[in-house]
């Protein structure tokens, strides 16, 4: 996360306010109770074993989690995440395989509607895809649920997943104008690395008529949180779902310092201040995110 943090320019801005007063929905696989987390995780709904506890038998989550508002307790703040103030809402929808049903999803959204009556939710993330189940009408369901949380003021980032290279390749569930696809990309970072998240990186549909991803951030070999952190408190991980809760928490950072911005003009923000890569539109989006641009630009 140090070296996250040095490659999108968070470090080279001075941020006030580092996520207090916003909630962040999470969907995953949980979140475990890691010291880097202490206090963060204010509700926990479990939507697979419906089980009372806090926990993460995948550790998918928990990694996730640490991206988005670790605190570095652990590595004397290196591997700190992005917006360490925000408060975490949680909903486990996947088991300890990784695996999840639309319906699980579904009520998991509804969930997250009723929790923004109780918390100031500004953001979800969703670094999972709802997989190649070809059942249209609950991918349907899904998109209208995105579409209702997206009206009630929730910027909602979706993985673009790690089908790629080919054409078409991304994660179904961000095609929609109002959803923010995340891509994988390091830059010239693991430049010669042929394991390097942009060789598999989920493209979008060049033939659509919306262009997908709309931005990209790092995602290979990001050390973040360890469900087992007993044993071990930070493992690697690689993927468009490491790369989504960092723009997610720069997000959060957005609306943590600018509580009056709308999702739309975050948006606007976000991909205004990419940093073009050069590569096609179906792969970078608008390019390489940079918070360094974003929280200096002016309103």
């Amino acid at each position: 996360m140090f070296r996250v943090r040095e490659q999108i320019g968070l470090n080279k801005v001075f941020v006030p306010r580092k996520g207090e007063g916003v909630a962040v929905a999470v969907l995953d696989t949980g979140c475990a109770q890691h010291p880097d987390l202490h206090n963060r995780i204010k509700l926990f709904c479990d939507f697979v074993h419906g089980e009372s506890g806090i926990y993460d038998d995948n550790g998918h989550g928990t990694h996730v989690c640490g991206i988005l508002c670790g605190s570095g307790a652990e590595s004397g703040g290196r591997f700190a995440g992005i917006a360490p103030g925000v408060d975490l809402i949680v909903g486990k929808v996947l088991d300890a395989f990784g695996e999840g049903t639309m319906e699980q999803m579904s009520a998991a959204l509804d969930w997250i509607l009723q929790c923004k009556n109780r918390y100031p939710i500004r953001v979800l993330n969703i670094s999972i895809g709802p997989g190649e189940s070809g059942n249209f009408e609950k991918r349907e369901k899904l998109q209208t649920h995105l579409k209702k949380i997206s009206d009630r003021g929730i910027s909602v980032f979706c993985a673009a997943g790690n089908n790629g290279p080919s054409n078409a390749s991304a994660s179904g569930l961000g095609y929609d104008k109002e959803i923010i696809m995340v891509g994988c990309h390091d830059g010239n970072f693991y430049k010669n690395n042929l394991s390097r998240c942009a060789a598999y990186s989920g493209r979008g549909d060049i033939n659509k008529g919306i262009r997908k991803p709309d931005i990209v951030a790092p995602g290979t070999n990001i050390i973040s949180c360890n469900n087992q952190f007993l044993n071990r408190p930070y493992i690697s991980r690689s993927g468009t779902s490491m790369a989504t809760p960092i723009i997610a928490g720069i997000a959060a950072l957005v609306y943590s310092n600018y509580p009056n911005m709308s999702p739309d003009d975050f948006k606007k923000r976000l991909l205004y201040t990419a940093r073009d890569l050069g590569e096609p539109w179906n792969l970078q989006g608008w390019g390489m995110v940079s918070a360094e641009r974003i929280l200096n630009h002016g309103i």
